[in-house]
């Protein structure tokens, strides 16, 4: 069995836990620590049964409450060199002890006690960003935004997953038409930016197979998006495009931005 669990997901704020009956970890703290511990707390957990944090990148929503749950629980730190080297440049931070940080290798394969991990590189704005596929024994998982293309590499890395969160982070037209400037448009909508929400649904196609159990919808922009859109666009995504299957074939939910989601076990 393999918990996936959001704790918050949005473009303000992401902190995911993942686990089995045995090892849990969160993948990105990018809100207090005293919402993560809330958060925990729903699921019957504390901060201190997490065995580890997985950074996906330094950019402040992922990383946010990361120094004050280091500081406090001296959690392990599994991040990119790169990533790490932009975390002890960040102020907001705070001091954290060196010792913490994990170097993992983008494209390799750990361990965090029972389960197995693989950082897969994405393209993003960011010193060295990865995602993460995790398994447990026959059941596997994967947390995968902040992503402005996919290509047929990272399609490959997804294969025969059970579950997964995925970014579908803006409707374009609404992108286009908002106050944000234009340079911050562009970096959203480029190739190292964000996933709209039919290029989520694009992706997902790639990825369905029979014992597919779930998908969760994640760091929506708050200004660009609205979570009926985004379920809406990614389920015609699924119905329309050019595979056997129907969005009704399978659990669509989108994550709270603010709150725990119901959680999808696999």
């Amino acid at each position: 069995m393999l918990e996936l669990c959001s704790i918050a997901s949005g473009s303000s704020g992401n902190c995911i836990c993942v686990g089995n009956d045995h090892t849990h970890i969160l993948i990105d703290a990018g809100i207090s620590g005293k919402r993560i511990e809330s958060g925990l707390n729903e699921f019957d957990l504390t901060s201190r049964d997490i065995q580890g944090i997985l950074i996906t990148h330094e950019h402040v929503d992922h990383i946010a409450g990361l120094g004050v749950l280091a500081r406090k629980y001296n959690i392990p730190l599994y991040t990119t060199q790169g990533t790490k080297n932009a975390i002890l440049h960040t102020k907001s931070v705070g001091n954290i002890d060196e010792e913490l940080f994990q170097v993992i290798t983008p494209g390799k394969t750990f361990s965090v006690g029972d389960l197995v991990i693989k950082s897969i590189p994405i393209s993003h704005d960011a010193a060295d960003p990865v995602a993460y596929r995790v398994k447990s024994y026959e059941s596997s998982v994967a947390v995968i935004t902040d992503l402005g293309v996919y290509d047929q590499s990272l399609i490959d890395e997804l294969q025969q997953l059970d579950a997964l969160l995925l970014e579908a982070n803006h409707d374009v037209k609404m992108l286009q038409m908002g106050s944000y400037p234009y340079p911050l448009k562009q970096r959203i909508l480029g190739a190292r930016g964000h996933l709209s929400n039919e290029s989520s649904g694009q992706l997902l196609c790639q990825l369905l197979h029979d014992n597919f159990k779930g998908v969760m919808l994640g760091h929506l922009s708050k200004e660009n998006n609205y979570p009926e859109l985004a379920y809406e666009a990614v389920r015609m995504e699924i119905t329309m495009g050019d595979n056997p299957y129907k969005a009704e074939d399978f659990l669509v939910r989108v994550a709270k931005r603010d709150t725990v989601s119901e959680r999808i076990i696999v």
